[in-house]
């Protein structure tokens, strides 16, 4: 373990993994792996995040929070969670990567799965098959993309999941300066709570199923305001205040 943390220790794009869905017997083994390599890398020039993802069969989310690991992976979860459908924005002081493989495996994950993790703060991975893609996983990887340049043009860094501001539950904001809020679907019509921006606010739409983007008129800020899509199906509304 120390020869591979000291041979890419002086990478940056590095994420370490204990063990890809070993079962609830991994338990200790595994937190006690994540806490050497984070105490042995302390030691060193630079410091890289240790993960651990759901453990199967039969394990549960609570034992990913509770233990050291930087960032996690879950399944689905229960009710309360639902990651494949509406995921939680709680982390619990992690980073949260939704990967399609603990989710779905290859079933599962589309355009609006992605849009709605990413409107809660999460991280998503797709899982890649060999077979020709259907429809749903292109639009996935599509959206993947979209969110990786919205992404670069907001001050991300200052947002969070804030969906009690908007109507449709998905929010991204940095109150009162920046917004970006998921439609799922028709109706195109939803509100959002502007009540902490007090100057006006440029919007631009982005059309999920083809990625265009638009420009549309401004709007004060001060009180809740109604916007309307200007297209059929999922979209992403980006405020951007004064």
């Amino acid at each position: 373990m120390r020869k591979v943390v000291d041979t890419v220790n002086d990478l940056d794009n590095v994420l370490f993994e204990v063990c890809n869905e070993a079962g609830p017997y991994s338990t200790a083994w595994q937190y006690h792996v994540i806490e050497y390599v984070k105490q042995y890398e302390s030691g060193l020039p630079k410091q890289h995040p240790v993960g651990m993802t759901f453990q199967y069969r039969g394990g549960q989310n609570a034992t990913l929070f509770e233990g050291p690991a930087d960032w996690v992976s879950p399944n689905p979860g229960a009710d309360h969670q639902s990651y494949r459908d509406n995921p939680p924005p709680e982390t619990h002081g992690k980073v949260v990567v939704s990967d399609t493989d603990h989710q779905w495996g290859h079933t599962g994950g589309d355009a609006v799965w992605v849009w709605k993790s990413f409107a809660r703060g999460l991280n998503v991975l797709l899982m890649e098959d060999l077979p020709p893609s259907p429809t749903w996983q292109d639009s996935a990887r599509n959206a993947m993309g979209q969110a990786r340049r919205l992404s670069e043009e907001v001050d991300l860094a200052a947002m969070a999941p804030a969906g009690e501001l908007s109507s449709t539950g998905y929010c991204l904001a940095a109150r009162g300066r920046e917004y970006v809020i998921f439609q799922p679907g028709s109706p195109g019509l939803f509100s959002v709570d502007l009540e902490d921006a007090s100057g006006s606010c440029s919007a631009r739409w982005l059309e999920v199923s083809t990625g265009n983007t638009s420009d549309a008129r401004s709007v004060s800020g001060g009180a809740r305001r109604a916007f309307s899509t200007p297209f059929g199906g999922p979209a992403v509304l980006h405020l951007k205040c004064e």
